[in-house]
């Protein structure tokens, strides 16, 4: 929502403010007028002083006396769409919930072994990781995970991480070779095939699940054997 925003307060073809009444049955009309107790059309008689309804800074604070704008935005169409009702209870469930994901993925990221740490940072931060040190891995590490806890326990429940990590070190160290298109992954010593990435796949995403194949496995030890 903008720094300032003024909700419809009549109906109109742009903008229209109807509430079905389950007791009557039917589709009724909304306005707010600041002289009327009633915020249904149907209801309002005489003279009308019609008012803007305006959040300031993302908020509108309404007082107590004026039950009419209570029940005005209670049953505006555009609640729960533009703006939704503060309520203390729901804030301080979901501040709650959000502290508990975020102390367990900042315990994760505390008892992570390196190798792990490294493959969940490469997908935040790249090929930088290569040049940090360990407790530098770490600090990153529980900074990621507090920053952004579910998609920290995402990767970190992520069986393929360590093996797409694994790939891109491979890449990295020149003993496979991703041709220009992404599709094909070699040998780099001989441009020997290795593999076809499926149509609309990630590259690396392809590769860990290779790996887990036979042929893949033996890719993988020989692999190992390199990079040690």
């Amino acid at each position: 929502m903008p720094l300032t925003h003024t909700l419809p307060s009549k109906h109109s073809r742009k903008y229209p403010l109807v509430w079905f009444d389950p007791e009557l049955g039917y589709e009724r009309e909304l306005r707010y007028a600041t002289n009327h107790q009633s915020i249904f059309v149907d209801e309002q008689k005489g003279s009308l002083t019609l008012s803007h309804v305006v959040f300031e800074k993302g908020h509108l604070s309404v007082p107590s006396r004026k039950r009419n704008l209570q029940e005005f935005l209670a049953k505006h169409p555009h609640k729960g769409v533009i703006f939704e009702e503060f309520d203390a209870q729901v804030q301080a469930e979901d501040q709650y919930d959000y502290l508990e994901i975020e102390i367990a993925a900042m315990n994760m990221a505390y008892e992570m072994e390196v190798e792990k740490a490294e493959a969940i940072l490469r997908v935040e931060q790249g090929t930088s990781v290569n040049n940090l040190t360990t407790k530098e891995l770490k600090r990153d590490l529980l900074i990621f995970a507090k920053r952004n806890p579910r998609l920290f326990i995402d990767l970190a429940q992520d069986e393929n991480v360590e093996l797409r990590n694994f790939g891109i070190k491979a890449v990295e160290a020149n003993i496979l070779n991703i041709a220009s298109d992404g599709r094909t992954v070699k040998w780099s010593s001989n441009g020997k095939k290795l593999m076809t990435v499926p149509f609309e796949e990630n590259t690396y995403s392809a590769l860990a699940a290779w790996f887990k194949t036979d042929e893949g496995l033996e890719v993988y030890k020989s692999i190992q054997k390199k990079l040690k």
